[in-house]
């Protein structure tokens, strides 16, 4: 339907994304309504959970709007890079998409198309909602036929699915498909056709942490899921209950390495105080002798090779 472009704003020098509307489908009247009404939508909504909309308009014919560049990586990135995530990140990722959506739902939006492809991870750890193509504004025409589909499948609501009316509580269910596949590296659903769409669904398997909240998410009845607000508050209730710890950092996290002479200075440690521990074990056992400390070089390899020298002179 669109192109989406990195350029750059000359008055405020800063760089933005350009989505442009595909010169293929500009003439179909439809999707060219559907196009314009996405930056409307997009402009009534400031929240630090969506992708900001600064500016829209008509270029050669072609509708185009411009919004906030948002450097980093999207949650389906991270999900093909790490799998399931520990559950504290997992609830935050999911608590900033419930504020986002909690905060369009108020607005009167509906999202429809919530999937980790459409979430955006900045590299300070952001989550922003991005692309309000398919959203709906309670207070605007409808622009699509009764029975279509819109959004990807595997994230789509049964009633959605179903081609009935859709609310918040559809963005609801997809963010429990989104939460449960964090959790799981997985989503709770798969189907092999869009016939599929409309078999019952079985309740998923329990996830390993926030089944509570997950299966409230993916309640088949609307009426019995929690509001976008509530999921927030649950999910940082949870967050908070381990220990208390801060916001969890998600985007290109790089865990702690201990460097190869570090890892070689704690087996030494440990061998040593076994060598005096097995000295002491026998009430005959002789004074053992004093153990010299390890000879230091500012050179890394020639620290090793002390350190190896030592364990060996030590482990006999």
């Amino acid at each position: 339907m669109a192109s989406v472009y990195l350029g750059r704003d000359g008055q405020l020098e800063r760089r933005v994304a350009v989505k442009l509307l595909a010169e293929s489908v500009g003439r179909d009247d439809e999707l060219r309504r559907r196009f314009e009404r996405e930056s409307r939508l997009a402009a009534r909504l400031q929240h630090p959970n969506v992708v900001a909309v600064f500016d829209a308009g008509e270029d050669a014919g072609r509708p185009y709007i411009v919004m906030e560049y948002v450097e980093g990586e999207t949650v389906a990135d991270v999900l093909r890079r790490r799998g399931a995530l520990p559950a504290e990140e997992a609830a935050e990722i999911a608590a900033q998409v419930a504020a986002g959506l909690a905060h369009a739902h108020a607005q009167g939006l509906v999202h429809r198309d919530v999937k980790p492809q459409n979430l955006l991870v900045s590299g300070d750890g952001r989550v922003k909602i991005a692309d309000f193509g398919v959203a709906r504004g309670d207070d605007l025409s409808k622009l699509t036929q009764a029975g279509t589909v819109l959004g990807t499948a595997a994230y789509l609501s049964p009633e959605q699915a179903a081609g009935s009316e859709v609310g918040p509580a559809s963005d609801v269910y997809s963010l429990g498909v989104v939460l449960y596949e964090l959790l799981t590296g997985e989503t709770p659903y798969r189907f092999d056709s869009l016939a599929d769409l409309g078999v019952p669904r079985k309740p998923p398997p329990p996830t390993p942490a926030l089944a509570d909240v997950v299966a409230r998410c993916l309640a088949a009845d609307p009426s019995e899921r929690p509001s976008a607000a509530e999921v927030e508050r649950e999910l940082r209730r949870s967050a908070a209950r381990p220990s208390e710890a801060p916001t969890v950092r998600i985007v290109r996290s790089r865990r702690q390495r201990l460097p190869a002479v570090a890892i070689l200075v704690l087996a030494a440690a440990a061998i040593a105080t076994a060598v005096v521990l097995a000295t002491r074990g026998g009430k005959s056992a002789p004074t053992p002798a004093p153990i010299r400390p390890v000879a230091h070089s500012a050179d890394t390899a020639q620290q090793a090779k002390n350190l190896a020298d030592w364990l060996r002179s030590y482990s006999r």
